[in-house]
């Protein structure tokens, strides 16, 4: 057990890290991030009009580009999400005139033209300097589909569907890894049985072929929320022949048929949203729990490739685009999600929030040829430290955090140390209207000196907007330090602290 948190009747927070002897890495890829064709993500999101003013490379929004190369982003999925299980790729290569269009049946009945298609998606990964992550087609594709796209990106020889790529302008492979086989096939993607989807699994995983430089990492369609049936019928049947096994969690504020305002909300409704927050590192204990029954040496990945806050969409907006606001809320959410992340490395290794830019839990939203950084963002950007670093095992004994007759801990953290030995601890306080001191004793480390940053706001509905984009943002934290061999950190209510010792 990596990180045990519990609370009891207390003030401050107590930290116990142990550095003496550091094991598992924190993939880089736990911090990756989806792009559906869905709403304004894609269109008028990454992708700008022909002749629009807008400085693009190729189509490509040149700002987004540069925002997501500072954050390291180190994979992003594509085309879906449900999108996936409609989408055929050969629709989306050639000549772009020449390219058939399709209506976009999940996502508001919109006219999708292709335009944007596997070479511009993998342009895009070559200029943010990440692993593409595609999910094929099973819902309403075919063996074959799948097969021949694994081969045109990957394949280095002879063959039809490398003279066609070479015509389309790309020479040499691309060796794209990370392939996705198939998307919510319990629901969206073909409303399966798992015992149904287990052959289905088989079937296209047997025909989606390793070539040379292009062993591919296979993820199997895992399960929603608590589905624990799902996980465990996939680990028995499939076992250790797929690279990862997939996991989708959102965090509603409400219902599903209200999920609730992304900026207009009470406390009450603050602290349900956190506690549903929190309930994912129940679910990846449990998911996990299966796995080691049949995959005791954690050869399988966990990928929780759609996790995030949903809300309603933002007033006046089409309800089918999932255009939501982005709150101090949304930045304590993804701070605490990746906190639960970090401290599960050894079977999470992978993770994609929904979505980067226009959708649901943006990291970027978009306006005309202004563009903004959510808080959310800001997290993100904090929390880079921990890529492949080596995650530090610890214990913390917390506070609750109280509203009426409910509870929970007050605090979360993660704590790692990068390959120049500094080490970075990621705290998390919930608390909406105290301040937290935090006493942390860390063992196996002689460190000297601390630093920090800090992102908080006066109200856990406060947003940056396209007006004022910098209202939320990190700033120097000034609140820590060291008291004989101990660190000492007063966190602000609703806030996301990193510290670095070294």
């Amino acid at each position: 057990l990596l990180s045990v948190s519990f609370s009891f009747s207390q003030s401050t927070a107590k930290l116990y890290i142990n550095a003496s002897d550091p094991r598992v890495t924190i993939s880089r890829h736990i911090y990756g991030h989806f792009s559906e064709h869905l709403g304004r993500c894609i269109y008028d999101g990454f992708w700008v009009g022909e002749n629009s003013s807008i400085p693009n490379k190729g189509r490509i929004r040149l700002d987004i580009v540069e925002a997501l190369k500072k954050i390291k982003i180190p994979n992003l999925r594509w085309p879906g999400g449900c999108f996936a299980d409609e989408y055929h790729w050969r629709d989306g290569i050639g000549p772009r005139k020449q390219r058939p269009t399709m209506i976009n049946t999940n996502w508001g009945n919109v006219t999708e033209d292709n335009s944007f298609g596997t070479h511009e998606f993998l342009e895009l990964c070559d200029m943010l300097g990440c692993e593409p992550y595609i999910t094929g087609n099973v819902g309403s594709g075919t063996v074959s589909e799948m097969n021949n796209w694994v081969e045109y990106l990957n394949f280095d020889g002879q063959s039809p569907l490398t003279t066609l790529r070479k015509e389309n302008g790309r020479n040499k492979p691309w060796n794209v890894s990370f392939w996705g086989v198939g998307n919510e096939s319990w629901g969206c993607g073909g409303n399966m049985t798992p015992e149904y989807y287990v052959n289905e699994y088989k079937r296209y995983a047997t025909f989606a072929k390793n070539y040379p430089n292009a062993r591919l990492k296979k993820i199997a369609c895992g399960a929603s929320d608590g589905d624990y049936n799902w996980t465990d019928v996939l680990m028995k049947n499939v076992g250790t022949r797929m690279w990862g096994l997939s996991l989708h969690y959102y965090t509603v504020p409400k219902s599903w048929s209200d999920k609730g305002s992304a900026t207009s909300f009470d406390e009450k409704e603050y602290f349900t949203t956190m506690k549903k927050c929190l309930f994912m590192d129940e679910l990846v204990t449990r998911h996990g729990t299966i796995m080691d029954k049949y995959d005791p040496d954690k050869r399988v990945a966990m990928v929780v490739d759609e996790w995030g806050i949903w809300t309603n969409v933002e007033p006046g907006s089409n309800p089918a685009f999932l255009y939501q606001q982005n709150s101090l809320r949304d930045a304590l959410v993804a701070g605490t999600t990746l906190n639960i992340f970090n401290n599960h490395a050894d079977r999470v290794r992978m993770a994609n929030l929904a979505q980067t830019v226009n959708v649901l839990q943006s990291l970027v939203l978009t306006q005309g040829n202004k563009m903004l950084l959510t808080p959310t963002y800001h997290v993100f950007d904090l929390y880079k430290v921990h890529q492949d670093a080596k995650l530090l095992p610890l214990q913390l004994n917390v506070p609750d955090y109280q509203y009426g007759d409910q509870k929970m801990p007050a605090v979360n953290a993660s704590a790692s140390v990068d390959s120049t030995g500094a080490i970075h601890i990621s705290l998390v306080n919930l608390d909406a209207a105290h301040t937290i001191p935090v006493t942390t004793t860390i063992s196996g480390s002689n460190w000297h000196t601390v630093e920090g940053q800090v992102l908080t706001a006066a109200k856990f509905t406060d947003i940056n907007t396209f007006d004022q984009p910098g209202n939320i943002r990190p700033v120097p934290f000034s609140h820590a330090r060291k008291e004989g061999d101990q660190l000492v950190a007063n966190l602000p209510p609703l806030s996301v602290v990193v510290l670095t010792l070294k």
